[in-house]
Order: structure tokens, then sequence, then C-alpha cells
């Protein structure tokens, strides 16, 4: 089937694919041997699965076949096959968060945003590579096979959700779940050609996932095309009984609003900050993209970036690295030497921050968002910038070392993306053309809190009319699978 059907099912986006699906048109059991058959042809040499449960994929597929057989109401992911980042808990199962440390640990309690996923009709097949302990934006992890991005096996997959961007990007699966603390959806989304989607701080349950840093952590799709974050994000968001973190807001069908015109929605151009530092090719990129939505309707604004999003940016590892210290203490003094050497350094760092400057930290953050609700926000609707302001790296340029050129690389990855969860500020990333190398490179449209509706309208217009996300990674030929 690698070559027939498999191929065929893999080219459909994630809501075709559930469409298909509930109209008859291919059963939930034909689309999970097709993923079988990719993934059998494919990851062998990405290196995106952890683990893999396929007797109970198959099993839950059976039984969604059986239930549109007989009737029943179907969900709107019905028998769409998924796997997420390995960090999301399942009662009976091991999640092992790309560590040593939890590799044998059993849950005790399944995620949220797994039973509304489950809710909805997906289906569950494995776990996906992370960096160890989600602490790292490049997607080495070296306790795993290290994760090929699909566009150039010489480049970095980005991380923490290495695995996410590789199965998604490889069409092994449909869509996945990753977590995003400084850039860990939205810098793999840009990497792999992918949409990746950041919610606003708290708009999605993070009960039942690993904790990396407790008031920055948020839970988002990494998809295909834009309307499959939409469909995804609308299964998963909303508030939780169990975590009282999560924020009771209504949450709009995000889908439904997807064709509304442009008409008089301003963009705006960053002066300061988002667009210093940047590729010549990526700046380009981006310039061609503010010409579609320009041709769409839209109004696009210069707009000054105050200097609190300078200052967010470099007091952001300051709350990361002290809340992830503090996470990691008891088994930093008991079991240190299962850390790899990298993430075991980066938790260290953490025991040096004082608790005045990560109070002081925390209280910026208000006044921060404050700020470019007033002085941006006010002018624009959206915030447009790049994602990566440099062409993905290569594995060479991002082999561990302590040099300050692998430092600089390091910062820069995550350079565009890290104020925007200090800010708490809902982002999304977008393929918008490719770097000289033939790599992907994307735009983040950024937003007020809970504008979530707006950033989708907006990327999917942009992809009706672009055709970024309909080109297959050139890596695809991999197993007799060609483009």
């Amino acid at each position: 089937m690698a070559n027939g059907l498999g191929d065929e099912l893999g080219n459909h986006s994630l809501c075709e694919i559930a469409d298909l699906i509930a109209a008859g048109g291919v059963s939930a059991v034909e689309t999970l041997q097709a993923t079988f058959d990719r993934i059998d042809a494919r990851d062998p040499v990405h290196h995106a699965f952890v683990w893999q449960d396929r007797d109970g994929a198959m099993a839950r597929a059976k039984w969604l076949d059986a239930a549109r057989a007989s009737g029943e109401t179907l969900g709107p992911l019905h028998g769409v096959p998924l796997a997420h980042k390995d960090m999301y808990y399942r009662a009976g199962r091991v999640s092992g968060c790309g560590s040593q440390i939890r590799r044998n640990d059993v849950a005790t309690t399944t995620a949220t945003v797994l039973e509304r996923l489950d809710g909805a009709g997906a289906i569950d097949l494995g776990g996906l590579a992370m960096v160890e302990f989600a602490m790292g934006p490049h997607g080495f992890n070296a306790h795993l096979p290290r994760a090929l991005n699909p566009w150039g096996q010489d480049r970095v997959p980005c991380g923490s959700s290495s695995g996410s961007g590789v199965a998604v990007a490889s069409r092994m699966v449909y869509g996945s779940l990753g977590s995003d603390t400084g850039g860990s959806i939205r810098c793999p989304a840009a990497a792999n050609g992918l949409v990746g989607c950041l919610p606003t701080n708290a708009l999605v349950s993070r009960r039942g996932s690993m904790a990396m840093s407790w008031s920055l952590d948020c839970v988002g799709p990494l998809t295909r095309t834009v309307r499959d974050a939409a469909r995804m994000l609308k299964a998963i968001a909303g508030p939780d009984s169990n975590d009282v973190s999560a924020v009771g807001v209504p949450i709009p069908n995000y889908e439904g609003a997807l064709e509304r015109p442009l008409g008089g929605v301003r963009i705006g151009i960053p002066d300061g900050y988002f667009n210093e530092e940047l590729d010549p090719a990526v700046t380009a990129a981006l310039a061609a993209s503010l010409d579609v939505f320009r041709s769409a309707g839209a109004i696009v604004v210069p707009v000054k970036i105050p200097g609190s999003v300078a200052l967010s940016s470099s007091l952001h590892p300051l709350v990361m690295k002290a809340e992830g210290a503090a996470n990691h203490r008891p088994w930093k003094q008991t079991r240190a030497d299962e850390y790899s050497e990298e993430v075991g350094k980066r938790l260290e760092a953490g025991y040096f921050i004082l608790a005045t400057d990560y109070i002081n930290a925390l209280q910026y953050r208000a006044f921060a968002l404050q700020d470019i609700l007033e002085n941006v926000f006010s002018q624009v609707d959206v915030l447009h910038t790049p994602v990566l302001p440099i062409p993905t790296p290569t594995l060479e340029q991002t082999a561990y070392s302590n040099g300050p050129a692998y430092l600089k690389m390091v910062v820069s990855l995550t350079r565009n993306t890290r104020p925007i969860n200090f800010l708490g500020l809902p982002a999304l990333s977008v393929t918008c053309g490719y770097t000289p190398d033939g790599m992907p490179t994307s735009y983040q449209l950024v937003g007020r809190p809970f504008s979530e509706q707006l950033l989708f309208q907006l990327g999917h217009r942009y992809q009706q009319e672009t055709r970024w996300h309909l080109v297959r990674p050139k890596d695809l030929h991999v197993g007799g699978m060609a483009n």
C-alpha cells in the first residue's frame, strides 16, 4: 500500500481525511493501516516516533467504524490518526518526556487534552520524539536517535517538539500536539514547513502534561493547514475543572469563521526588535507575504515596538530556568547522572537566579503586556513578525559545545518567539516561502489575548491565496514514496 492508498491518503490534510471518513469514502481502519505503511517507510530514516501502540490504535479504529455504521454522532476528528509529543500522560502508559528518568514511569492519570481528542474521535497511535524534558530549541536529544528534518536531513527539526514537526511534515500523521514555552511549537513548525499554533496562555488545560515552566508552558497543535489547526484547537481548548489555571472563556467556532473577509483588518509591520538581525532571504519572504494580505484587503501599518518587548525577551529565560530548576530539584539531587550534559547544565543555571529577580520578572509581565496592548494593539489588530530570523541551521552548526557561536545560534532560534510566551499572547506560525538553501521559512501572526479566531482567519486566507502548504518535503522519496 505504501505506493498506493497509503501515499494517496497521506496527502490529505487532517480536515480532509476526517471529512472523507465521515462521508464513508474511506474507513478508519483503512486510514490507520495506510498510516502504518507510511510510518514503516519513513520513520526508520526520520526517527519521529519513540513508541507506537498499533494494537490499541487498530482496536479503536474498528470501534470507530462500528460506531459510524450504527449511526452514532461523529466527532470532528472521527478516525483521524494522530501522535503527540511524548509528554502527555495516559493512565497505564509510559510517557518518557525524552528522558532517562521517566523512561519506566507509568502514568496514573490521563491528560485533559488527550481525553478531549478522544472525545472528538481521534486515534492516538504513539509518542513522538522531543528534547529531553523540553529543554532545547534545536531538537537534539542525546537519549534518542536524532529526528531528521524531511526538508533536509542535514538540518535541525528545531525543538523541543521535534518529533511532532517531523511526523506531520513527513505525512506520517495528520496532526500532533506539541508544547510551547519559548517557541517549541512555532519553531518546529517553521523549520518543517507547517502551521504551529501557540494559544493564549491558559486557553488550553495543561493537566496531565509534563511541566517545564509552569507560568510559560502552553499546549497547542502542529498541522499542515490553518483549518486543521483551528479544528484541533477547538477540540482541546476551554476550561477544565481539574486545572485551576485553565481560563473559563467561551471557545468560538474557529473553523466556521475562516472565510470572513479581511477588509479593514490592520496588520502591523514591526519597527524595532522583530525586524532586527534578519537574514535577507527571510526579510524577502515576509515582504512577499504582506503583499498577499494587502491584495486580500488587509491594511498593512508600520508600528513601533516598545522597549518592553526586548526586556521581555531577556527576562523570559530567567523565569523559565528558575521554574525548571524548581521542578527538577528532587531529581537533580538524587539522579543527576541520568540527565544529558546539556540539559543538566541548563537546569543548574536556574539555581543561581535570585528569588527577588524571579519575582520581579513575574511582576514585570503585567506591565509589559499592558505596554504592548496600549502601544501596539491600539494601532493594529495583529502583528506580523518572522519566526526564525535565520535559515534553518545545519546539524553541524548545532552540535553541542560551550562556544559563543553555539550560544548565539541557540538564542537566535527563539529570539522572536520567546517574548510572545512571556507576554502570554497567541501566535500562529505559517510557512511563507523558502530560503535559497531550499528550507521553509515562516511568519508568525501575533494577536491580543484570545484573538485566535482572527489569527486563523488571516492564516487561512493566506493559504487560500498561496500554495506553500501544498508542497511536499523533498525527502518523501524515502522508502519508495516519491513526490
